[in-house]
């Protein structure tokens, strides 16, 4: 499937996948709070999976064809992507709010930017605004967000403060560790060439040995998974007059086909399935786009595909956009238009004169 998907849009794996994630997570975790590990390791198994044939040579006499990036070099990735993942669900056990997580994950462009500042990168003046901006802007569309549902986005909280500020340290240390990974990859790509399926596949499946310590704790959370209660399809379908009339243009027979297969199936389990397709759509996306661009440039896409899927769930579950939000999108798109002019046309466009006037130059002195 992974090879299949590389022919589709970059975009809309990443804007597609990773808010249609979103919202499977949201209906996961409402049918079992504490299911974060078994999410993880779910995503990582199928993932790898579905990235496997990407990576055969069956024909060459090996299982597997000769990787362009040393395993080591791979198995580094692997663990810095497992703690990074394992970390930003940890954070959910000290009472973390799912605003003040989004606010402390919205800031990976600047600490993305700051590292390549550290590995010695150089930045624009408009690069590095745009990225304030977007930042602020991601900020600003969190906050909204959260009063349309009702949550708070202060940092007040009735758990005790060395339990709060434990996680909020967890966030910390998950954010810096992405940021260092997004520039190890990105000098992974420069240095050896390799393509984003290989890194798909090994990130994953290197990974997977690693959750063998906590299969008790994966057990447990999947049998709570399967005594979830299955959805009743057909009354919600019937009774929504939005849905009716799309489920109306299906043969009875394949809405019959529909409606039995997901309620004879605990939600639980079938939330989980769906969470772990669509987050392959995601991270194949995100790897692709890795494979193309600067860590920051990801960073960027990512930030903005939070918005986005912001919006969808306001429209989608009925609250009103508001002003916060507009200004928030406004921000945000505005931002990422201007770091991708300035980085895809105004800068080369720049060099490409300075080169020009240096060649000719070279001329004239010959």
């Amino acid at each position: 499937m992974v090879v299949a998907v590389g022919s589709l849009s970059t975009v809309l794996l990443i804007f597609g996948g990773c808010c249609s994630n979103v919202f499977a997570l949201e209906a996961l975790i409402r049918s079992e709070q504490n299911s974060g590990l078994l999410i993880t390791f779910f995503q990582f198994l199928f993932t790898a999976i579905a990235a496997t044939p990407s990576q055969l040579a069956l024909n060459d006499g090996t299982l597997f064809r000769t990787p362009t990036v040393p395993l080591v070099r791979w198995g580094y990735i692997a663990l810095l992507f497992y703690g990074i993942n394992m970390l930003n669900n940890w954070a959910f056990a000290f009472s973390i709010s799912v605003p003040v997580h989004i606010i402390l994950r919205s800031f990976g462009s600047v600490t993305t930017m700051l590292a390549g500042f550290v590995r010695g990168k150089k930045y624009s003046t408009l690069q590095v605004l745009s990225v304030a901006l977007l930042t602020l802007g991601v900020l600003v569309s969190a906050w909204a967000d959260s009063e349309s549902k009702g949550k708070s986005m202060t940092m007040e909280t009735t758990t005790p403060t060395s339990e709060f500020a434990t996680g909020l340290f967890i966030l910390l240390v998950a954010q810096l560790l992405s940021a260092y990974m997004g520039a190890y990859v990105e000098d992974t790509y420069s240095k050896y060439g390799a393509s984003w399926t290989e890194n798909l596949f090994y990130s994953h499946f290197l990974s997977l040995p690693m959750f063998m310590p906590l299969s008790n704790n994966l057990r447990q959370q999947y049998d709570r998974l399967t005594r979830t209660p299955p959805l009743q399809l057909r009354p919600d379908v019937l009774s929504s007059s939005k849905l009716h009339p799309i489920w109306n243009l299906l043969p009875d027979w394949i809405f019959d086909a529909i409606c039995a297969f997901i309620e004879s199936r605990p939600q639980g389990i079938l939330f989980l399935m769906i969470n772990a397709f669509t987050q392959l759509a995601c991270i194949s996306g995100v790897n692709l786009l890795s494979a193309k661009s600067s860590a920051v440039t990801v960073t960027i896409v990512l930030n903005i595909r939070k918005l986005v899927s912001f919006i969808l769930s306001t429209i989608l579950f009925g609250h009103e956009l508001s002003g916060k939000m507009i200004i928030g999108s406004a921000l945000v798109f505005g931002s990422g238009a201007l770091y991708g002019w300035e980085t895809s046309w105004r800068l080369p466009s720049a060099r490409r004169k300075t080169q020009a006037r240096q060649s000719n130059g070279a001329i004239k002195q010959s």
